[in-house]
């Protein structure tokens, strides 16, 4: 249990050894120094802080003049006088004293206070700030988020330069203490949704956000297990970020994570992406509706093809050369459910697999795989061709999880055909809209919105790309 207050110089430095494990810790550095008969003591982490950032901080104070110092009671002017550095705190709460430490932040004690000076000298081990690798463009900003709180904020204080932006931190886990960033617009944000994402992020009860963003998803969208849609949308792109706080949304943002949640999230939102404004209105237009069109044969082109196949009678004359009347060895339904299956192990194989070695498995998986299971029976070369077709789809959107939800929908509908000929189409696709409609935003309102409830000038923008109009 920690010391919340401490009184004195000496008993704040037996609690920082204490709680911090000093001895203990290697990467735990504590530097002594002793100015005009005065003892002072950093602590910080090693890998967080520039050791010339140290150094200067160090230099500055062995010149300073301490003997004035002593007669001045007001120990955040005595701070002004001896840290020369942009961010620094006063703290006397020990607890927070030690998670600012572990989280990167410089502290300085000096004798004959029992206060300590947090000073933010953080510089976080990063990678470059390149274009993500799911959502490229031909054209625009080749920046992505990175894995650091504050780099991302200034990713994004670089395009809204208004003074109505608001960047709210808080952390969350009991271990982890992860940060956390909340930004919106002032006058835009729904001021209702603001609080419940505040309270929701106020009671979260966990150790550690060992999974980042999913984590904390889940505990702020707490989704039904029937309901396979993803009620939150992640983005790395910085551009995609700015655009939706400008249009009233809020942009959580994770450290550790190059992914940042949009709150609230629509069903129909996944159709947009960061390519439409890079082109022109016509063709973001087009290639909008071309991503649209695409979507839905993901989902029906094979439950359809199979419940033709269940009911000949059904399928007009114009789709007869689809008809498929020798199963083979294997049922239809076998077929399907297997290159289901089948493409997600290839998947998780390919994730796998070095980098070198992937071009390789590529041509195995698609040559030999596909090639030899039709010669030895074991697939239609047309259930090859349409579960092709939907493996390849899947990519025009970059949410992954939009893509698994509808492939659970495909698989849903194809045993429901398979245990019902007749009706089974008809009710998975029942059941689809029932799953849709009962969903919710983490504001509470319709997932379908702006289907439902229906608002026109926004349900067109669903299909239309508009163009961007000086407001004068």
């Amino acid at each position: 249990m920690l010391v919340i207050n401490v009184k004195t110089y000496e008993e704040l430095i037996q609690n920082l050894d204490q709680e911090l494990r000093v001895d203990e810790n290697f990467d735990i550095i504590k530097r002594d120094l002793l100015v005009q008969n005065k003892k002072l003591s950093f602590y910080c982490v090693d890998g967080f802080v520039k050791d010339e950032v140290l150094e200067k901080m160090m230099e500055f104070i062995l010149k300073a003049d301490l003997k004035t110092m002593e007669e001045d009671d007001d120990f955040h002017c005595l701070t002004q006088q001896l840290v020369s550095y942009v961010e620094v705190e006063v703290d006397t709460d020990l607890s927070q004293m030690v998670t600012a430490v572990l989280s990167g932040t410089v502290l300085l004690v000096i004798e004959g206070y029992g206060k300590g000076i947090l000073i933010d000298a953080r510089t976080y081990p990063t990678r470059g700030m390149d274009e993500p690798e799911d959502d490229r463009v031909l054209r625009g900003s080749r920046d992505g988020f990175v894995e650091t709180l504050v780099f991302n904020t200034a990713l994004i204080r670089r395009r809204i330069r208004d003074h109505r932006l608001r960047m709210e931190y808080t952390n969350v886990g009991e271990s982890s203490r992860t940060d956390l960033a909340l930004c919106y617009m002032e006058h835009k944000v729904d001021p209702k949704m603001l609080e419940r994402i505040r309270g929701i992020i106020a009671d979260v009860q966990v150790e550690a956000l060992t999974m980042a963003q999913e984590s904390l998803a889940e505990a702020l969208v707490p989704g039904k297990w029937f309901s396979p849609f993803p009620k939150v949308r992640y983005t790395e792109r910085p551009d995609t970020a700015a655009s939706n706080i400008l249009e009233g949304k809020i942009i959580l943002i994770i450290d550790n994570s190059p992914s940042v949640l949009i709150l609230p999230t629509y069903f129909f939102d996944f159709v947009q992406e960061a390519q439409d404004y890079y082109l022109p209105p016509i063709t973001g237009t087009y290639l909008r509706c071309i991503r649209i069109a695409v979507f839905f044969a993901t989902l029906l082109i094979t439950p359809v093809w199979y419940y033709l196949n269940c009911n000949p009678e059904l399928a007009p004359s114009w789709l007869s050369f689809a008809m498929i009347e020798d199963n083979g060895n294997l049922p239809f339904i076998v077929q399907l459910l297997l290159l289901e299956f089948g493409i997600d192990a290839l998947k998780l194989a390919s994730l796998n697999t070095p980098s070198s070695l992937n071009s390789s498995f590529s041509i195995i998986g698609a040559l030999i795989l596909g090639d030899f299971a039709v010669n030895a029976g074991w697939f239609n070369p047309e259930i090859i061709l349409y579960m092709a077709f939907v493996a390849l789809a899947n990519f025009t959107q970059p949410s992954y999880e939009l893509g698994y939800g509808v492939k659970f929908m495909r698989v849903m509908l194809l045993i429901l055909t398979a245990l019902m000929p007749q009706y089974g189409f008809w009710i998975g696709i029942v059941l689809i809209v029932l799953i849709l409609y009962n969903a919710k935003t983490v504001s509470k309102q319709s997932y379908l919105y702006p289907l439902i409830p229906f608002n026109w000038s926004d349900f067109k923008m669903i299909f239309m790309r508009k163009k961007l109009r000086d407001k004068s």
